[in-house]
């Protein structure tokens, strides 16, 4: 039960600090659609998409109104495609327009699972799959991609590196009339996990029930303004402030899911705790950061304060929810917050420093815009950097960056909306092409033999 004072105390958190849920999203197992041809395939997927989607906006719309949290995003996320569609997969792009047209007829905002999970080997059918991911991201309005591409169970397949590579840049051209858009709709993984809430790298894992609802919260205004009102306390009480803020936070993401789950019918899953930020002012985790005392992000400190913010997020909110998983931490994403826009178009902030900060916190190189005439194989570099991280430390880490076509170091792109706008950023000269074409599997450390 709610006492007086803590309604209060969320309706101030939802109308001064921009608290909200960001996103309710549906997650469908559709492994029972699989029929004797694409065709039959893609009706089947269609349906049962409409049939078990089809009261997600309105209970969303009415629990929003109803408590007076607003809620952003409506999703759903699906069976890796790759899956579904193994005995045709050059017809793959037959379920994900399926798909699209079901997403589209329902209003949810984005659709995630046209994915494949390589990181141990590539079948002979995902290598036709992953060739399709270019055309369905540009031509479809709201699929999202996303492939894992190493494990730290099983290592790093950087033949599936270097393709990625190839793929993302082959989207942004395809795309390139809207800055390159369509590589916003792809991470390239490594530790995937099988309930993340949150776009472009959502979809339903195997291991996963018939119909489940995932809720991503987020709050980065409100942990700004929490930490506004103790500006010389140390570092020790900061993050008590942060969990304390955090628990809050999530009892409202709990309350909402659990509603949710029980409306729709479905199972509740998780709570993902992540700070996502978004280009509105006040709403922003650069913006947590400088308030703990950093002159800008991207300056000496801001790995460790960022670890600070991390660690006292999860530890708030895991004593506010039963169930916590997805990614739950907080996303550094460059065109979607205003505060590292504000810093990378100054010059603050530098890829190597993201890279760098990403050990620390979920997930990777995010929504960063680099010059549309950066190699492949440069691209398949920072993959495969990113994915190394992952593997080491046992943490999902992920890359989602957009090479700019025609534009250089220094031009701006513009995506709109949650997506939000950027600079484009420089990327090391260097080339790591032969590297790259080495091929094969980067071992499994050490310690994944355990069992």
């Amino acid at each position: 039960m709610f006492n007086t004072n803590q309604v209060l105390e969320t309706v101030e958190m939802v109308e001064k600090e921009h608290l909200d849920i960001r996103t309710v999203t549906l997650g469908l197992s559709l492994l029972s659609c699989v029929r004797e041809s694409a065709r039959k395939t893609a009706q089947a997927v269609y349906d049962r998409v409409m049939q078990k989607g089809k009261d997600l906006v309105p209970t969303a719309e009415a629990l929003s109104r109803e408590y007076g949290i607003p809620i952003v995003n409506k999703r759903i996320s699906v069976t890796p495609v790759s899956v579904l569609t193994a005995a045709f997969p050059e017809e793959s792009p037959l379920v994900a327009y399926a798909l699209d047209r079901a997403a589209k007829e329902l209003g949810v905002d984005f659709l995630g699972g046209y994915s494949a999970l390589v990181h141990k080997g590539t079948a002979d059918y995902e290598n036709i799959f992953l060739g399709t991911i270019p055309e369905v991201l540009s031509s479809t309005e709201r699929i999202c991609a996303s492939v894992n591409v190493g494990s730290s169970r099983s290592g790093i397949n950087i033949d599936a590196v270097r393709r990625m590579g190839e793929i993302v840049l082959e989207t942004a051209k395809r795309t390139a009339e809207r800055d390159g858009v369509g590589c916003a709709k792809l991470v390239v993984f490594c530790n995937a996990v099988e309930d993340n809430p949150f776009m472009a790298g959502a979809f339903h894992g195997i291991g996963e029930g018939d119909t489940v609802v995932n809720v991503g919260v987020s709050g980065p205004g409100v942990v700004h303004h929490a930490l506004s009102f103790v500006p010389e306390a140390d570092l020790t009480d900061a993050a008590e402030v942060i969990k304390r803020t955090a628990f809050k936070i999530t009892r409202a993401g709990q309350l909402i899911a659990r509603e949710a789950a029980t409306r729709l019918g479905a199972k509740f899953g998780i709570v993902d705790l992540s700070l996502a930020p978004t280009p509105t002012r006040g709403d922003s985790v650069a913006r947590i950061l400088e308030e703990l005392g950093l002159s800008t992000v991207g300056c000496h400190g801001t790995t460790a304060a960022l670890a600070m913010l991390n660690d006292a997020v999860k530890k708030g909110g895991v004593m506010a929810s039963s169930r916590v998983g997805g990614l739950s931490g907080a996303f550094i994403p460059v065109s979607e917050d205003i505060g590292m826009i504000e810093a990378a178009e100054a010059g603050n902030i530098s890829i190597e420093k993201l890279e760098a900060m990403t050990c620390v916190c979920s997930v990777g190189l995010d929504m960063i815009a680099i010059p549309g005439d950066t190699p492949a194989s440069t691209i398949a570099a920072m993959i495969a950097d990113e994915a190394a991280i992952g593997m080491i430390n046992s943490k999902t880490t992920a890359v989602r960056v957009i090479p700019a076509p025609g534009k250089k170091v220094g031009d701006s792109v513009s995506f709109g909306g949650l997506l939000g706008h950027a600079p484009v950023m420089p990327v090391h000269p260097g080339d790591a092409s032969k590297f790259i074409g080495r091929g094969g599997l980067i071992p499994a450390p050490i310690h994944s033999f355990k069992n």
